[in-house]
């Protein structure tokens, strides 16, 4: 048989090619094929589409997920920033109106000092709160932290009626300090802001909690046995080695509150008794009585627009002092 084999003129003869050379080379087929097809079109082409990435079919179960955050969120959304410049005519009137009328730029105002105010007390009594926590015996520590968590599953409604009956001139609060002599007139504990700075801080007080037993509980008790050891005393110690190492904690509770206290609604209608309007409530009243619904669209887009401004500020923030050394 003669042992020269000619080229094949079409490049689909790959498979005859290794057939014939199996029949020709038998005794060391393996390594004879790989040479003669290697250098081959088909082969190539072969190599080439089992060498690309296969996507993962698990990632197909992720699909009907974005279909839905497509047509509940983004569509929404969508809708809302069009209806904002579209409505009543197209441009940016609304956007105007937010700016030169005295009425939405005082609810505005008075919405992010609320929601500034909110954050400090609720962050201040929160680190309290935790640092209690966390030094307390392990039975107290699970004790509290049920109590704390127990917030969380009662409604915000329920929550601010019972605010109500306690603050009321007639309520529980007046009357004890009335009976204990403290006080001759009914404190005004409702319907203002002092009702709805007691009703916000009373919901996100938990919501502030959390991380930042988190970021305490992170801390290596080494370093505080080396403070003292070198001579710091406990308040040195709190102040320049605790207080330091929990201040991502202090950000993420700040940032929380935050965010949550700028769509803040039912709290500030029941406890405010329309006395005290934020942002959210405004944009009810705007579509719901005034039924300016572009007006009330370019409203909800700048809060949700500083919404995020809040978060990338904080989430730069945060990433540059992981970045920094200490």
């Amino acid at each position: 048989m003669d042992a020269r084999v000619k080229p094949a003129d079409d490049d689909n003869d790959c498979r005859a090619i290794q057939l014939h050379c199996i029949r020709l080379l038998d005794a060391s087929r393996d390594e004879r094929l790989l040479l003669l097809c290697a250098g081959h079109p088909v082969c190539k082409k072969e190599r080439a589409l089992k060498s690309l990435p296969k996507l993962d079919r698990y990632w197909l179960l992720l699909v009907p997920v974005v279909i839905l955050l497509g047509v509940f969120y983004l569509y929404p959304l969508v809708r809302v920033l069009l209806l904002s410049v579209t409505d009543p005519e197209v441009g940016v009137g609304n956007f105007e109106r937010l700016i030169i009328y005295h009425g939405p730029r005082r609810v505005m105002f008075n919405t992010f000092r609320i929601c500034a105010i909110t954050t400090v007390i609720s962050v201040s009594v929160a680190y309290l709160l935790a640092c209690v926590m966390v030094h307390a015996p392990p039975r107290r520590r699970r004790i509290m932290l049920a109590l704390v968590l127990l917030t969380l599953w009662i409604s915000v409604l329920v929550r601010a009626f019972a605010w109500l009956i306690l603050l009321d001139d007639n309520g529980v609060v007046n009357n004890t300090l009335r009976a204990m002599g403290l006080i001759s007139q009914p404190l005004a504990l409702v319907r203002n802001e002092t009702g709805v700075l007691i009703g916000m801080v009373h919901y996100l007080l938990p919501y502030a909690v959390l991380p930042l037993i988190a970021a305490m509980q992170s801390i290596d008790p080494a370093l505080i046995r080396a403070s003292h050891s070198l001579g710091a005393g406990r308040v040195r110690t709190f102040l320049s080695i605790f207080v330091p190492l929990t201040l991502p904690g202090i950000a993420a509770a700040a940032v929380i509150v935050f965010v949550f206290s700028l769509g803040f609604f039912i709290t500030p209608s029941i406890l405010g008794g329309g006395r005290v309007v934020m942002l959210a409530e405004y944009v009810s009243v705007t579509v719901l009585e005034e039924l300016r619904w572009g007006f009330a669209a370019a409203q909800a887009v700048v809060l949700l627009v500083l919404t995020f401004l809040v978060l990338g500020i904080a989430g730069k923030l945060l990433g540059a002092r992981r970045i920094l050394p200490s």
